[in-house]
This record gives structure tokens, C-alpha cells and sequence, in this order.
């Protein structure tokens, strides 16, 4: 062989063997070779704001990783103070999260308009059998499509203490006036009747709704509302305002300088007998008074009231959806199909003591299958949150607000109504 033919033979095969070694380095890892290489994990961050669930989504993950052994999910939280700017953040730039819990209806219509998260219509299996109302908190309120699996519907209903009850010779109440005998008899005996948090805005609307919405009309008011045959300053939305006011002598003393988690110790504490809040509660309140014996009930209709039976306002709490800029979307995708399953359904109700949205999941708790079964059958609107999201200020903030300056003695009840009307007005428009 000449050394010309020999040095074009020796160049084919580098060429051939280069070729060769660059088709591996591009191929796709098949698992561990035998000279002890190991396959590459994705690692899929989830962002949350509820620090006090990660020891629960800990479990859930777990059993999610044990059938998808090419997935590792790291579940990072935030304060929910901080948690809509830092994700706003996030969710804008390459190293954000891959899967982002959002809050629902109009919270989340910015991260929709700033093009952040992925549609999912068509790409979930079993979305389209959730129902439509809870559905309706994660969908873009303009183009009408599905941005998030729903995971939490949330009631708004009163806790008690079982043991203080039956030391002062109290059962839960079927009348206004049973509850309000209750209350006098447990300040008598120096214990917090409802422990209610007036410090920070957001609680104070869910207090009005608790024991206001069967005086207001529930669901006849909020169709009315929305068409605009009525406003925030009608006399029964007013009486209904004026409820919390009258109820303000079984609260803690001081009550607007009460934080929220001093109302939630309050309550762990044995130091008040009732507290007025979201099914979310339940799991933190079995956690920090493991001893604690909770009942739930309803609030019985008000003298008065425009619904004749007790009412468990509820809502949609939020959906998981995919970051638009995930480095992993067909990994985040998998994931958030998975969570639309009977199986994360159970799990997420089983380990948060929550009520799962997803067809088919019956919890465990038998509170949270009581807090279910009275939505179900007695159910009405968060009103504020659902429908009073979509502007600037939100509703739940001028709802707060106003039900805070009652409470201060600044404003009376057809005040708060009138405040209330005034600045929703400023972007709501009925029937849109």
C-alpha cells in the first residue's frame, strides 16, 4: 500500500470512529453501563407557598419518585407574604420553578398575561371530569383556557373544642341563639368564644362569610351581585356586615391587634372554645395539639337571614401549573397529570387533611369528610375571593379593610357596605 492510500484509509476511520464516539455523547442515557455510570435524574422543583405542608408533600413526592425512578422532586417553599412577587420572579427566567402551586381566579390571572405558565387544555387525562367551579379558579379569565390542576377546595366553617364543650355543658348549635347562649356562657367562665385574628386583612373577610352568608343569600345574592340588580350597600348585605360587629364582644380582647397565628394558638391552646376558619386549619391544628379534640359545625341562620339553613361557603384554593420556561416540560407535564389521579387525590387528602378536588377521593378524616359533605349539600360562594379578584384592589383587601374599621368603631355597617361598593366600583363592571 502506497503511503497516500494508507493515509486516506486511516483518515476514514478516524472519521468513522469520531462520528461514532459524538452519536454516543448525543444519545440519550439507558440506565447504568457496566463499567458503573450512572443514567441522569431530572430534578423537577416545585414552588409552594405553604411552609407548613412540606413534611406532607415530602410523602406524597416519595410515592410519586418510587414509579418515575428518573424524577426527583424537590418541593421549596416561601413565605405566602413574599410568595406572589418571588414567583412572579421565578417564573420569568431560566432556574425558576418547573411546577409553580398558584393561587386561584383572579391571582392568577397575571402570570396567565405575562404568557408564564403553559395551557393544559387537552394534555391532562380526567381535568374535564372535575367540576366546573373549581375548574373555573384556574382558568385565564380571557382566553377561557385550563392553566393548573386544581388541588384543594376549601369551606369556611366553625371549629370547636369538644372537651371545653362538654365541660360547660355545650352542644354544638342548631339555632342563632343556641351559638350566642354558647358564646355568653363560655366568656362567663373566662374563655375566648371565637378566636378571631382582626390584625391581618385577609382573615376578616372569611369571618364575615362564615356567619354572614346565610344572612346575605349565599348564591341568590351572588347572581343578583353579579348581574348588578345589587350592590354592597343592599340592607341585607348590610345586616350581614353588622353580624360581625354584634358577635365582637365574644371575640379576644383587642382583636384587631391579634395576629393570626396568635388566633391559631389561641385556639390550639385550649384558651378559646370556637375558631372560624378554612378547612385548610384542620391539618395544622392536629399537628401542633395532637390532644386537641376538634368537631366542626355550620352557623346557623341569623334572625333575618335570606336562606333558612345553615351554609359552608367554599372555593377553589389553587391549581399546579407548568412554568412556561421549565427546562423539563415534558417531565413537569407527567407530574401534574399525575396530580389530576385518584392516587395524588387521596394522598394529598389522606397526608394535608384537606378535601381533594378529584373525582373519585374520599377522604379519610372523618372532618374532612363532614367539611365535604356540607359543601356538597349546603354550599355557597366565597364571595369576595371568587368573583372580586380580577381587579385592582381586590376584594378580599377592601373587604378586610372594611370589616377592620367596624371593628375599630370607625365605621358602621351600611358605611362598610358603602366603602365596599365604592371601590369595587372602580373596575367591577356587572355582567362582565
Amino acid at each position: 500500500m502506497t503511503r497516500l492510500r494508507a493515509w486516506r484509509v486511516s483518515t476514514r476511520v478516524a472519521g468513522v470512529l469520531l462520528g461514532a464516539l459524538s452519536l454516543a455523547a448525543c444519545a440519550p442515557s439507558t440506565g447504568d453501563s457496566a463499567a458503573g455510570g450512572h443514567s441522569a435524574k431530572v430534578k423537577l422543583t416545585v414552588w409552594s407557598w405553604r411552609v407548613e405542608d412540606v413534611a406532607a408533600y415530602q410523602k406524597i413526592f416519595d410515592a410519586y419518585e418510587e414509579k418515575h425512578s428518573g424524577v426527583t422532586v424537590e418541593f421549596q417553599t416561601f413565605k405566602s407574604t413574599e410568595y406572589e412577587t418571588k414567583l412572579g420572579t421565578g417564573l420569568g427566567q431560566q432556574g425558576g420553578p418547573d411546577v409553580a402551586q398558584v393561587k386561584s381566579y383572579g391571582k392568577l390571572q397575571p402570570f396567565i398575561e405575562a404568557g408564564q405558565l403553559a395551557p393544559l387544555d387537552g394534555k391532562v387525562p380526567g381535568l374535564e371530569k372535575f367540576d366546573k367551579t373549581v375548574l373555573d379558579g384556574a382558568r385565564g379569565k380571557k382566553d377561557g383556557k385550563i392553566y393548573g390542576v386544581p388541588f384543594a377546595v376549601q369551606t369556611l366553617q366553625v371549629f370547636y373544642n369538644k372537651e371545653l364543650f362538654a365541660r360547660h355543658g355545650i352542644q354544638p348549635p342548631a339555632t342563632w341563639d343556641q351559638m350566642l347562649a354558647a358564646a355568653g356562657k363560655l366568656k362567663q367562665a373566662g374563655v375566648i368564644p371565637f378566636s378571631v385574628s382582626g390584625k391581618e386583612l385577609w382573615v376578616l373577610p372569611i369571618v364575615h362569610e362564615v356567619f354572614g352568608a346565610a344572612r346575605y343569600g349565599g348564591r341568590d345574592f351572588e347572581q343578583a351581585v353579579l348581574s348588578g340588580r345589587k350592590t354592597f350597600t343592599d340592607p341585607d348585605y348590610v345586616a350581614s356586615l353588622d353580624l360581625v360587629k354584634q358577635l365582637q364582644p365574644y371575640f379576644p380582647e383587642n382583636v384587631t391587634g391579634v395576629s393570626y397565628a396568635e388566633s391559631q394558638l389561641l385556639f390550639t391552646s385550649g384558651r378559646a372554645a370556637m375558631f372560624p376558619g378554612g378547612a385548610y386549619e384542620l391539618g395544622f391544628f392536629q399537628s401542633q395539639a395532637p390532644d386537641l379534640d376538634i368537631g366542626v359545625f355550620e352557623v346557623p341562620p341569623p334572625p333575618g337571614a335570606r336562606v333558612q339553613h345553615p351554609l359552608t361557603p367554599g372555593y377553589a384554593d389553587g391549581s399546579y401549573a407548568v412554568s412556561a420556561k421549565s427546562a423539563h416540560p415534558r417531565e413537569a407535564l407527567e407530574l401534574v397529570r399525575w396530580m389530576a389521579t385518584p392516587e395524588f387525590g387521596q394522598l394529598f387528602s389522606d397526608k394535608l387533611k384537606q378535601i381533594s378536588p378529584v373525582p373519585g377521593v374520599t377522604a379519610e378524616d372523618p372532618l374532612v369528610r363532614q367539611m365535604a359533605g356540607n359543601y356538597a349539600e349546603r354550599g355557597s360562594t366565597y364571595l369576595m375571593l371568587v368573583h372580586f379578584r380580577y381587579g385592582r384592589p381586590v376584594g378580599t383587601d377592601v373587604a378586610g379593610a372594611a370589616v377592620q374599621a367596624m371593628l375599630l368603631g370607625r365605621a358602621t355597617g351600611q358605611q362598610a357596605g358603602q366603602r365596599i361598593a365604592t371601590e369595587l366600583g372602580k373596575w367591577f363592571r356587572p355582567g362582565t
